[in-house]
């Protein structure tokens, strides 16, 4: 059964993402969207991806699992995480996953001075997590002295991109960071190439993202990924009501129900690996 009639991608399901921005071959798409989004602080010239999964220092501790993790040639790390909805402590969850990044710069068996390269951590929301400020949609973290206001340490940088509050239309974005944004929220609502969008990297955008190209498995790959997308994104927004987190385990067993992952109902819910285990074993 065909589930979308969309010409596009849509780039918040797994594979959408990550077939886009997360293949050697695709990675010029990366290249451009990270250096249009540091608007000039940061020339990123290559990328290389490193493995997404980053394990603890022992067997109890929890492991991180990112979506891209990525170095560039003067060693810095860069996490890249698209989140699809609300968690109650995605704040808390996205500098726990950026300290893996920092321990992996230590240098064992030497006289490590303690010298690292910058640290970013992106993320990339189909959600309102400020809800306070609805026309401000982008969030640049540094840590600062809270008397001076300076940046304290600028090393460390944290990006939170809220895609629903993006509201420009096609005429109105005036550089590449808008398209993009534009292309975050509106690519798989398309039915054609935009005029504003069909130069440089942008075309290159539409045509690795037009599910025609796709091969009959990448096509299946892809409406499985978008079959969980939408499952996830159904179950998670009914036990949220005005900004307000509803019971968890509720929410983990009903993610269950729908033959989610553990890693995927961990990233939604804040739960570990170890409780929704137990779920699973208690609902056999």
């Amino acid at each position: 059964m065909t589930l979308t009639n969309d010409r596009y991608i849509n780039l918040f399901t797994d594979f959408g993402f990550k077939k886009l921005f997360g293949e050697n071959p695709n990675k010029d798409l990366l290249i451009a969207f990270l250096n249009d989004l540091l608007q000039g602080k940061e020339k990123i010239e290559d990328l290389n991806y490193l493995k997404n999964e980053r394990l603890g220092n022992n067997e109890g501790e929890r492991r991180a699992v990112y979506d891209l993790y990525c170095t560039n040639g003067k060693g810095e790390k860069i996490i890249i995480e698209i989140q699809r909805v609300k968690q109650e402590y995605f704040k808390d969850r996205s500098i726990y996953y950026s300290s893996f990044a920092i321990q992996d710069q230590a240098i064992k068996g030497k006289d490590w001075k303690y010298e690292m390269a910058a640290v970013y951590t992106i993320a990339i929301m189909d959600f309102v997590f400020d809800t306070q400020n609805q026309n401000k949609f982008e969030h640049r973290i540094k840590l600062i002295d809270e008397q001076t206001h300076k940046v304290f340490y600028d090393k460390l940088t944290y990006l939170y991109l809220e895609i629903p509050k993006f509201d420009k239309g096609l005429s109105a974005l005036s550089n590449d960071y808008e398209r993009w944004l534009y292309a975050f929220k509106n690519l798989h609502k398309l039915r054609e190439m935009p005029k504003e969008l069909e130069h440089g990297i942008f075309k290159k955008l539409f045509e690795l993202a037009e599910i025609a190209r796709m091969d009959e498995k990448e096509r299946s790959v892809y409406e499985d990924s978008l079959k969980d997308y939408r499952d996830l994104k159904s179950a998670i927004d009914t036990y949220y009501k005005d900004g307000r987190f509803d019971e968890k385990i509720l929410i983990a067993k009903n993610l269950i129900d729908i033959n989610l992952d553990d890693e995927s109902i961990a990233k939604a819910t804040g739960l570990t690996i170890k409780q929704i285990d137990q779920l699973r074993h208690h609902k056999k």
